[in-house]
């Protein structure tokens, strides 16, 4: 099977959400093609899918340095590195992407939530309250947040 094909059977893998089925066709890539973008993003999904948090964080920080301009490379990245458990490195990984980032609710709201575990109260209400008044949803996501579970009141 060529490239392209097995690129699609991976993602037709895990559109039906079988995640070990896309990774298993990923690692048939020849070592070269599986190190390119388009195989990386798919491997983060996969992984991200399983929860496989640590592999998962090591594919999307590669994929920042592969694409450094890429937000949403960032977002993945922190956010499989507080799952794993080291919400510093979250929280300092995020810091290092694209300024375009500032501009994203999400950005906001995922620094709130490493902030908060990590202590720094003043700091994740503020970038909460950020994140809110740049798209509502926010809110009500918060309210049922286990990283900002003691936050107080949101409004």
């Amino acid at each position: 099977m060529g490239v392209k094909q097995t690129l699609r059977a991976a993602t037709g893998w895990l559109e039906l959400g079988i995640a070990d089925e896309a990774l298993a066709e990923l690692e048939s890539l020849p070592f070269e093609v599986r190190t390119q973008r388009a195989a990386l993003e798919l491997k983060l999904a996969a992984q991200m899918v399983n929860q496989s948090w640590n592999p998962a964080s090591d594919t999307a920080r590669l994929l920042c340095l592969k694409a450094a301009d890429e937000p949403m490379f960032f977002l993945r990245a922190a956010f499989c590195l507080h799952e794993t458990g080291d919400t510093l490195a979250a929280c300092n990984w995020l810091l290092r992407g694209p300024k375009t980032l500032f501009e994203m609710a999400i950005f906001h709201y995922n620094l709130a939530c490493y902030l908060w575990t990590l202590g720094e109260a003043k700091r994740a209400r503020s970038h909460l309250k950020q994140a809110i008044t740049m798209d509502e949803s926010f809110l009500e996501a918060a309210r049922e947040d286990r990283d900002l579970a003691g936050i107080g009141p949101l409004n």
